[in-house]
């Protein structure tokens, strides 16, 4: 008797998946947003700091005239929790190839008080009008083939606590990264992975400011643990990704005083450098 076909994998859409609903804000007023902050993208009962860069880009997409974020920076001022927030954007300049606009994240304190919780200044235009000419020195990173690497439920959480993000994600770790989930960290600073979300949907430049910040921080490579919350984040999206999964590679040189740097860069499957950042990362010594 012949086996039963199994039933087709159902994948998410841009535009219909979990990531869009959860990033999704409602127009309460010019330049006013509402949003309900989703808990499944926590750390622990923190908000995860490229979850929050995609609901500001997308704000600042609905209320600036081009459609694609080209820079941001953000500030991360105070811890972001679920809930309701509003987001209230200003156009700064508009003009034929850029508009620059800037927005800030706001919640409530228990005592009722109004609490900014980041502050974004952003660029956007049109990837779609940018030449193809590409002259580079960069080189996506090697890894092994998807198989061969491991994922968040492979291992022991990396903090404790809850980490609903991971169950969002689609990450396979290179194993040359992973020497802190077995107790031997290799001191180098490097983190790697294959990364997409775990619905299916393809990646967008919305998305890519979420992939900036979702992979174990490099920290973890150093020896060191728990978690470390971001001060500031600076992302360039570069083009619009081919579908497929990503290719991540961040790297940290320098801690000193307890604050670290982060540079990420994030490859596409065609081998396209589609979005690069830097961070600073508050860390706990000792």
């Amino acid at each position: 008797m012949p086996e039963a076909a199994s039933a087709p994998v159902t994948r998410a859409t841009i535009g219909d998946s979990e990531f869009d609903r959860d990033t999704a804000v409602v127009r309460r007023a010019p330049g006013v947003y509402g949003i309900d902050l989703s808990a499944g993208w926590t750390i622990i009962s923190a908000v995860n700091g490229g979850y929050l860069l995609a609901v500001l880009g997308r704000a600042l997409g609905d209320a600036l005239p081009h459609p694609d974020p080209f820079t941001i920076t953000a500030h991360y001022l105070t811890a972001s929790r679920p809930g309701p927030a509003v987001i209230r954007t200003e156009t700064v300049r508009t003009g034929r190839s850029l508009s620059t606009g800037q927005a800030s994240l706001l919640q409530y304190d228990d005592e009722g008080a109004e609490v900014e919780r980041i502050r974004v200044l952003a660029s956007y235009g049109d990837l779609g009008t940018l030449p193809d000419d590409v002259r580079t020195a960069a080189r996506p990173p090697v890894l092994p083939p998807m198989e061969r690497c491991f994922g968040p439920e492979d291992g022991p959480a990396p903090v404790e606590g809850s980490s609903a993000i991971t169950d969002r994600l689609m990450l396979r770790l290179d194993p040359a990264t992973l020497g802190w989930a077995l107790g031997q960290p290799s001191g180098k600073g490097e983190m790697r992975s294959w990364f997409g979300l775990a619905d299916g949907r393809d990646a967008d430049p919305l998305s890519l400011l979420l992939a900036v910040d979702a992979l174990p921080p490099t920290a973890f490579e150093l020896g060191l643990k728990g978690w470390v919350p971001t001060v500031e984040l600076t992302a360039h999206v570069r083009c619009r990704p081919a579908p497929g999964p990503l290719r991540i590679a961040v790297t940290t040189r320098n801690l000193a005083g307890g604050f670290l740097e982060e540079d990420a860069e994030v490859w596409d499957s065609a081998d396209r450098l589609v979005a690069q950042s830097r961070q600073l990362a508050r860390v706990r010594l000792g």
